[in-house]
């Protein structure tokens, strides 16, 4: 007997959505964006905006991972393919959403992550779309196919940049569910300019990701170009940008504990607003108009004061990456992810520019950070309190905070 087929497919999982809700209820206000305008007989109206819908009816759309062939049809796609990355991706979502420098949870968690993100990314309608328009697909089963062949296309530049986990356990306001809950922000790609379906940006510089875990937990992923040099610019291509390729983390890198204050909550809200295809929701009706509210809604000038950056005085200043092995030759890359036959490996000019940059924008970070809740690394050896000790003394040689003052909001 086979399993019956389904037509109604999630592309952001009922499982995701769930952790949004308030405790004890089922459904959640969602907000279309672009209400249909139907025609009822000689009537004329527009559908309502906002809705007040459970998991089961919100972001979904019939026979999306339908494979047809004449009369046949399969959903081996929705069961096969996103089944396997759901569960995985379900489990290190929970766990990196209460991450707290689990070092051996991280190890087991931390490879379907990004896998899980990138499926993400290129499984709602607009990531469809995206591919289509990338790979000149001529129907709808040849962008599915291109889909599954194209998986983790993002996952390379992810593991290698900057990630920090953030807070809004101490804001009123907390974080939204949206269509492209993977969402891609660079002050200089503004959304109007954007044509629809929109292209591949994770390799400029100033391309972050943003991607909430829940309504009190955020993933940023910065590359690491753009922590060593806010300035430069935000729509060059990244270093050794590349996908396919194999690359290694230090675990203990990851940045997490910092609290957001409520404006900050809110502005990465409208980030998720902004770059929505059609729809968004949340638990309370407020917080899906968060223009309403922010500081500002210049795109350009969201980030201003660095709030989405980790703690600059934590990032290390690494030049290579050796890992050895029992039977084999160890594996070396720089900071880049450049191999010794690469004629860039461990490029000692832009090095020496990057560290001059480096140095400069820890001091601008304190300065407009301080005061602020900050991200603490793995409490491995001393390097979280002396990066700490090192930013209070230079905000004190400044006289930006008295000389028995911590310069930081603590992190819960």
């Amino acid at each position: 007997m086979t399993a019956q087929q389904s037509h109604v497919h999630h592309y952001v999982s009922q499982w995701y959505q769930r952790k949004f809700l308030e405790p004890g209820k089922g459904s959640y206000f969602c907000l279309d964006l672009h209400p249909e305008t139907v025609q009822s007989g000689t009537k004329t109206y527009q559908r309502r905006a906002l809705l007040h819908w459970g998991p089961v009816r919100c972001f979904c759309k019939d026979d999306l991972y339908t494979i047809k062939l004449g009369s046949f049809t399969t959903d081996q796609i929705e069961k096969r393919f996103f089944g396997v990355v759901d569960a995985k991706g379900r489990e290190s979502v929970e766990f990196f959403a209460n991450y707290n420098h689990d070092t051996d949870g991280a190890v087991q968690h931390f490879q379907p992550m990004p896998a899980f993100m990138d499926a993400q990314r290129f499984r709602t309608p607009r990531g469809l779309d995206q591919l289509k328009r990338l790979t000149a697909a001529p129907d709808h089963n040849v962008t599915l196919l291109a889909m599954q062949q194209l998986f983790q296309l993002h996952t390379t530049m992810w593991v290698e940049g900057v990630w920090e986990i953030v807070r809004a356990r101490q804001s009123p306001t907390k974080f939204i569910v949206c269509d492209e809950p993977v969402t891609f922000f660079n002050r200089h790609i503004f959304p109007s300019e954007s044509v629809y379906p929109g292209g591949i940006e994770l390799d400029k510089i100033g391309t972050r990701t943003l991607f909430p875990l829940g309504p009190d937990a955020c993933l940023i992923i910065t590359h690491v170009q753009l922590v060593r040099n806010p300035w430069i610019k935000p729509l060059t291509i990244r270093e050794n940008a590349r996908s396919y390729d194999r690359t290694l983390k230090k675990l203990t890198d990851i940045q997490t504990g910092r609290e957001l204050e409520e404006d900050e909550v809110r502005r990465i809200n409208f980030i998720l607003k902004t770059r929505a295809t059609r729809y968004i929701a949340a638990s309370k009706e407020e917080w899906l108009y968060p223009e309403r509210h922010v500081s500002t809604t210049d795109w350009a000038k969201l980030d201003d004061d660095w709030f989405l950056f980790p703690h600059l005085y934590k990032i290390p200043f690494t030049r290579e990456i050796v890992m050895g092995f029992k039977s084999s030759p160890p594996w070396v890359q720089d900071e880049y992810g450049r191999r010794p036959t690469n004629p860039k490996f461990k490029d000692e000019r832009q090095r020496n520019k990057e560290w001059d940059r480096h140095l400069r924008a820890q001091q601008e970070w304190a300065k407009k950070r301080v005061g602020k809740s900050v991200g603490h690394i793995h409490p491995v050896g001393r390097s979280d309190v002396v990066a700490d000790q090192m930013m209070r003394e230079q905000l004190q040689r400044e006289g930006l905070i008295p000389p028995d003052a911590n310069g930081s909001a603590p992190a819960a």
